[in-house]
């Protein structure tokens, strides 16, 4: 059996299109991603993941956008909504760390049962005052070992529901001033400002399975974006620590300029293990998924680690959890 491809990839719609399914099914992408617009209802994500498993003819790990606040998925009325992970950080003050592992061990249980069995979080990034606003609330506050001490519990509590959590941005996205889906951000501090702050919460949470790079270009370290450089991945896999599967933010943001598939080979080449590509038409998903072509060896052992961290979730009472949140965060829990 050859290695999974390079990729994980979206989809347009609530079900699957016939050149979807055959394109997935020749693409064999590792995994897939889902939007607001591939979201209904409970029945309909299950047939859709399914769809989607069945496309590639195994138990592909899904994933999605479900911090919460701003950055959630699934709404209302069908599913919880969520503050924003800051706000509720701050309500539960010096309860911060159970509060977000309770938050987040119910977020995983609502992912399972629709079929999905990752989420891209924890967010580690550290804000700061100059944080973009794109950002600033969906981080877990502004101290380095705080944030590194929940963002701990909320992978624990993604792990413990049977979800693979997916530590993001690696090496820390705290300092950017633009907003990296429009615009490059480039942060001028010193190295050792990075690793004393922003590079710290990765390096402890570097046991987690999965990560996504930041596109930020770290000036002290190398003057391309971390997704692209060949010296920033030997920063987080050496000085940082990560062996764990590691995935580029979505290669069609706009902080990166070039073509899609020059773009992801790029980010193979700079040690990245896996291309997220995501809002685009079928076409270009085709581009990336014949530039990224399969998994290197080393990626596919990460891989494949990575999976065997997907276990099934510990039996709990979802309703006290809510009842012991509801309790923590005085009630401030939704929007």
């Amino acid at each position: 059996m050859s290695n999974f491809g390079a990729t994980i990839l979206d989809a347009d719609g609530l079900t699957l299109t016939g050149e979807e399914r055959a394109f997935f099914r020749e693409a064999d992408p590792f995994g897939f991603i889902l939007f607001a617009r591939n979201v209904e209802s409970a029945d309909q994500l299950r047939r859709l993941t399914g769809e989607m498993r069945e496309a590639v003819g195994r138990e592909a790990p899904i994933t999605i956008d479900q911090e919460g606040g701003r950055v959630q998925r699934m709404r209302r009325p069908r599913w919880r909504e969520w503050l924003p992970p800051l706000e509720h950080v701050e309500a539960a003050g010096e309860r911060a760390e159970r509060a977000m592992y309770l938050r987040y061990r119910i977020i995983a249980d609502e992912l399972r049962q629709c079929g999905i069995d990752s989420n891209c979080a924890p967010l580690v990034d550290v804000a700061q005052r100059e944080t973009h606003p794109f950002l600033f609330n969906r981080c877990y506050g502004d101290e380095a070992k705080a944030v590194a001490r929940i963002g701990r519990a909320v992978a624990q509590a993604h792990l413990d529901g049977g979800v693979l959590p997916v530590v993001k941005h690696i090496p820390g996205h705290g300092r950017a001033v633009t907003d990296s889906h429009y615009h490059l951000p480039h942060v001028s501090c010193a190295k050792n400002d990075l690793e004393e702050i922003d590079f710290f919460p990765f390096y402890a949470l570097n046991d987690f399975p999965m990560g996504m790079t930041a596109h930020v270009v770290y000036e002290a370290v190398d003057a391309a974006p971390a997704t692209l450089s060949p010296v920033m991945m030997q920063v987080i896999r050496e000085e940082i620590g990560f062996d764990g599967l590691i995935m580029t933010d979505d290669i069609s943001m706009k902080a990166l300029r070039g073509n899609l598939g020059q773009l992801s080979q790029d980010a193979l080449k700079a040690g990245c293990d896996v291309i997220l590509h995501c809002n685009g038409a079928l076409d270009e998903r085709r581009q990336v998924a014949e530039a990224a072509s399969h998994m290197s060896d080393q990626a596919q052992a990460r891989a494949e680690r990575a999976l065997e961290a997907r276990k099934t979730p510990d039996e709990v009472d979802i309703a006290a959890l809510e009842a012991e949140l509801e309790a923590l965060s005085g009630g401030a829990t939704a929007s």
